[in-house]
């Protein structure tokens, strides 16, 4: 043991802790192979009778970043979390675990004529109600990077075919009718990063342009395609819901990732094991979470914990966000200009105050006037009414039970001024496991992509119409509204999440039930004023991704290509003379098309001997050359050797080469230019 040494990557009590997300916490900024950057789930736009799920891994990946290109890593416990019954505990999980290999260790290079190193498979389990996780795919295959044409798309040097085909090829169908995709993908978050941390300068201001900090960066992907039978918590199909808002179908999704908490490095090898109890060092369920509610001593915290153990302190980050403190003028909203738009209720019908440490609803509590809603002391009321902390009675349910289809969680539209009469529903993803989940209804319709009213505003957008559109607006029934099953009702690909809380921040969920702004005075039969449109038409600048969706799964667009010119512009670079333009003049060579000559070897593979077969249109000089994949020769075919103009055979005696993989390299020169391919032969 003298010659290890010990390295304790976690050698910690229950509540030690890591962290999540796009380096949003501490501790996993240093660990970016189990960052857990975001997560998606929504009722598929072409196979409405299943839900997507989409937990991504490792941030910010550059795509030109070889040779060590980015991918998913081993001795990590990737689980995507599913809760269907109210009840504390995983209903079902899935677990994944990658593996790597190298298939051609004589090269630095990551691809080379079709042989990939660092190529990467997973495991797949899944446990039901806290059983054993059983194997589900043994080794599914995750597509290589998207390293560029000369390593995806070239038959001789490369894997051989588009990467569209690579990424169809990836996804695994399973006994029970999941869909499966695990690999590199577009990054599909859009936020103007730069300008967001900056002290919130989201629209930037004094001239500055927005521009989306995740444009041209991949990611990793983990998907799920899943019938919603096998979600449902009694296994019912969609069909059988007895509402667009049926309880019965509301799921909550978290996803994380593991370590085991000892690691052994051998400074002999540079090799390292790993051992010991796994822990929890990521974790994501509803966006921006742990990037912009919690503050920075508590990230690694919750990040170790899971929605079932929440710390109830972390409860008041949502009860008086710190977001807020920037949009309200009695404390810094001056401080933060872009954020003008953004103004909350702090007189609402003249009667509540939700600024920070101010009462909200809390004097209702008093006299429960709250009666037969869900703020109800018998029901919900000591959970969402506190004094001082103004906004657990909307955003702290909105991160942590759900939003019910109750008074007074129901829209203004035919509650004649009171915000807590019945109103028109338009939300319930109701699911009080007191813990961060993302909540989807599943029962809620798809809102097809190219529906004119689709938005990106998530329910922001149906509470709009629902509040302002005929036919909407014209009854307190429920029916289906464009863009329910939008964020925070699960949350889909094209989904502004961070206009959207912002906006909730800035009273938008408040103003939808009925609480209106400052400058409404009660009794007024028009609540659009000037504060509501001021919040509703914010925007940080960045509004949608770099990229299209794709209309099947896993929906994600490609990864960018590493020899794209995404990441900077092109640079107009002109070769310097080698050698004075006289001395160079004549020795110039014309480069032609190796197409042309037809060159191509049998039997391949190949036992004793193979054949390389080409067609000359004139004479020709042929150079035939034999190489292994760690570009060693072998053998001669033919050396600098002058034939006539038509069809030629050579054959070369391979007996005594060992079984693998060689590429022979064929020159022809002739009159009319240059050519040269390399050709894949295998001996077996």
């Amino acid at each position: 043991m003298k010659n290890l040494i010990n390295y304790l990557f976690v050698l910690l009590p229950f509540g030690t802790v890591f962290a999540s997300s796009h380096r949003e916490a501490p501790l996993i900024a240093n660990d970016p192979l189990a960052d857990n950057t975001d997560l998606y789930a929504f009722r598929s736009p072409n196979d409405p009778n299943t839900i997507t799920i989409i937990a991504n891994y490792v941030p910010l990946q550059v795509p030109h970043g070889g040779p060590n290109y980015y991918s998913f890593g081993e001795n990590i416990r990737y689980e995507i979390h599913i809760e269907n019954d109210g009840t504390a505990g995983d209903d079902i999980t899935y677990r994944f675990t990658f593996s790597q290999t190298n298939e051609d260790p004589t090269t630095f290079f990551d691809i080379r004529l079709g042989a990939e190193n660092h190529k990467t498979t997973y495991l797949m389990e899944r446990s039901i109600n806290g059983g054993a996780f059983t194997t589900v795919i043994a080794a599914g295959e995750v597509p290589p990077p998207n390293i560029g044409p000369r390593s995806i798309d070239n038959p001789v040097l490369g894997v051989g075919d588009s990467y569209s085909n690579l990424m169809s090829a990836a996804i695994e169908t399973t006994g029970s009718n999941e869909k499966v995709f695990c690999g590199s993908t577009d990054d599909p978050f859009f936020v103007d990063l730069g300008g967001i941390f900056d002290l919130g300068d989201a629209p930037r201001q004094n001239g500055g342009t927005p521009d989306d900090g995740l444009k041209c960066l991949n990611v990793s992907s983990i998907a799920l395609q899943i019938p919603i039978s096998l979600l449902q918590k009694n296994g019912q199909p969609v069909s059988a819901a007895a509402n667009i808002l049926d309880s019965d179908y509301i799921i909550g999704v978290w996803a994380s990732a593991s370590r085991q908490e000892t690691r052994t490095l051998n400074p002999a090898t540079g090799a390292f094991a790993e051992s010991g109890n796994w822990i929890q060092v990521s974790r994501l369920g509803m966006p921006l979470t742990n990037e912009a509610v919690n503050p920075v001593g508590q990230k690694d915290e919750w990040n170790s914990r899971t929605p079932y153990n929440e710390n109830p302190i972390m409860e008041d980050n949502f009860c008086n966000p710190e977001l807020a403190l920037y949009m309200d003028d009695d404390l810094f909203g001056g401080a933060v200009p872009a954020f003008a738009p953004l103004r909350i209720q702090r007189n609402s019908l003249q009667s509540f105050d939700f600024g920070n440490t101010h009462d909200g609803l809390w004097p209702l509590r008093a006299t429960n006037a709250g009666a037969g809603t869900a703020i109800d002391t018998n029901l919900f009321g000591n959970y969402l009414l506190r004094q001082g902390k103004p906004r657990s009675v909307d955003i702290l349910p909105i991160f942590h039970t759900g939003v019910p289809n109750l008074a007074p969680y129901q829209l203004a539209t035919g509650k004649n001024g009171n915000p807590l009469a019945v109103g028109k529903p338009f939300i319930n993803n109701f699911l009080p496991i007191f813990g961060d989940m993302l909540r989807l209804n599943m029962a809620v319709p798809v809102t097809p992509r190219n529906d004119p009213n689709f938005s990106s505003l998530g329910l922001i957008s149906a509470a709009v119409l629902g509040l302002t559109q005929a036919p909407y607006n014209t009854t307190a029934n429920l029916e289906f509204i464009p863009n329910m099953d939008g964020f925070p009702n699960g949350r889909r690909l094209e989904d502004d999440v961070t206009r959207i809380e912002l906006q909730a921040v800035g009273g938008a969920v408040l103003a939808a039930i009925g609480l209106w702004y400052d400058d409404y005075t009660a009794g007024d039969p028009n609540p659009v004023t000037t504060d509501l449109l001021d919040v509703l038409t914010y925007s940080t600048g960045v509004n949608a991704n770099d990229v299209p969706f794709t209309t099947t799964f896993p929906y994600v667009a490609a990864p960018h290509r590493g020899t794209d010119n995404c990441l900077g512009k092109p640079y107009n670079y002109t070769q310097p003379a080698i050698l004075p333009g006289s001395t160079t003049a004549g020795i110039a060579e014309n480069t032609v098309n190796a197409e042309k000559y037809a060159i191509k070897a049998y039997p391949n593979p190949f036992a004793s001997s193979v054949n390389f077969e080409y067609n000359l249109d004139a004479d020709a000089q042929v150079e035939i050359r034999l190489f292994t994949l760690s570009g060693q020769q072998v053998g001669v075919v033919l050396s600098n050797t002058n034939q006539a103009s038509g069809k030629h055979t050579e054959t070369f005696n391979t007996s005594n080469l060992v079984n693998g993989v060689y590429y022979a390299r064929v020159s022809i020169k002739g009159s009319k230019g240059k050519a040269t391919k390399l050709v894949k032969v295998v001996k077996s």
